[in-house]
């Protein structure tokens, strides 16, 4: 039995797949869901890393599963979104990444269209147009018809701006990097926590140049700043490592907050390890400015009004807690592990993408530039 999708999340397009191929979608998949598996389950690894795997396996099945035009493909890559996602539905940048090479696909198709001379038939031709005609036309200029045209270039087009967008992922901490000198000063007081690959660079790259002072907060239970801390220092930067409940104490001396995270949602808040909040909470109090050094993979399209724990975090191992030999204890107490914290947009100033630096308020934007609607 065929399948038919719809993804809300992936831009709409509605099409068939012939159990045959299904198999063969499920074979590239299922490599991929174990590397994710075995990442989770050792709970190290950079973002990036999972961005680009998933970019590829997706790549992989634009190459070898058989389609015949843009909608077709499009299908495919939305089934291949769902059952990664029915197989981790946490890991939200693969999603991301789904709906980012779902857009290039239809950016492919807009090039085909307008080799032919053809501008109307676009999926994007609607955004040259005026109010008048997107309210006359509402409902029909989603080019879903004409994505089903075939073009013999549309292929190697997609595979284009697939590999450019691994480039951009590979080189995405070191973009962001670059614009350190830019936001760094000489003799400032800057604090961070846990461990981000990403801010671990952006520091790194401004000591080149500049003599600053950094306190690591170590994040607990997990203490990644420790080796946050042993990093800088090894680098040359004065680094001064302290607990999470010292925060509050030392942040009036600090200048700025520098901090990586694991999402950007929608809203222009964050999705960053547990205790995020409340330095950033402390920031707020002391009018001391954070800025979020993050990829723009990690933009995800979700709006958290309904925050909850069960629905946009992850639950980790309690024992890391409350060790598994305390079984009085363990057997008495409920013990909650959260690994995320949300933190609302008001607390953040600034981040700083590998395309530049926006406001929390520009995110949207941002959303529908990177994904397809």
């Amino acid at each position: 039995m065929a399948d038919r999708t719809d993804s809300g999340d992936s831009g709409g397009a509605v099409a068939e797949v012939s159990p045959e191929r299904i198999r063969q979608v499920d074979r590239i998949v299922t490599d991929f869901l174990q590397f994710l598996k075995k990442r989770r389950a050792a709970n190290r690894g950079p973002s990036a890393e999972v961005a680009i795997r998933a970019v590829e396996t997706l790549r992989d099945v634009l190459g070898q599963v058989r389609w015949s035009h843009a909608r077709d493909l499009i299908a495919l890559l939305q089934l291949a979104g769902t059952r990664l996602k029915t197989g981790l539905p946490t890991e939200d940048i693969v999603n991301n990444m789904v709906l980012r090479v779902v857009r290039l696909v239809r950016e492919a198709y807009t090039e085909c269209t307008a080799e032919l001379g053809d501008t109307s038939t676009g999926p994007f031709a609607s955004e040259a147009a005026s109010l008048h005609e997107l309210l006359l036309n509402a409902g029909e200029s989603d080019g879903g018809d004409a994505l089903a045209v075939p073009f013999k270039t549309l292929k190697p087009k997609v595979i284009t701006l697939i590999n450019d967008e691994l480039d951009d992922l590979k080189d995405g901490t070191f973009n962001i990097a670059q614009v350190a000198l830019e936001h760094i000063h000489s003799d400032e007081v800057i604090m961070t926590a846990g461990h981000s690959a990403t801010v671990e660079q952006f520091l790194k790259k401004a000591a080149a140049k500049r003599s600053f002072q950094v306190f690591v907060a170590e994040q607990a239970p997990s203490y990644r700043g420790q080796e946050m801390a042993k990093r800088l220092a090894q680098a040359g930067i004065e680094t001064t490592l302290i607990t999470d409940s010292a925060i509050f104490a030392v942040m009036s001396r600090v200048n700025k907050v520098i901090l990586g995270t694991h999402l950007v949602m929608a809203d222009g808040g964050l999705m960053a390890r547990n205790g995020t909040h409340a330095l950033a909470l402390a920031a707020k109090h002391h009018s001391v400015p954070v800025l979020v050094c993050s990829a723009m993979f990690k933009l995800c399209p979700k709006y958290p009004c309904a925050y909850s724990v069960e629905m946009y975090n992850h639950m980790h191992d309690p024992a890391e807690i409350l060790p598994y030999s305390q079984g009085k204890a363990v057997g008495e107490a409920s013990i909650v592990h959260p690994l995320f914290d949300y933190v609302p947009p008001g607390l953040v100033s600034l981040y700083i993408s590998n395309i530049g630096a926006n406001a929390p308020s520009y995110i949207y934007r941002l959303l529908s530039e990177y994904y397809d609607e």
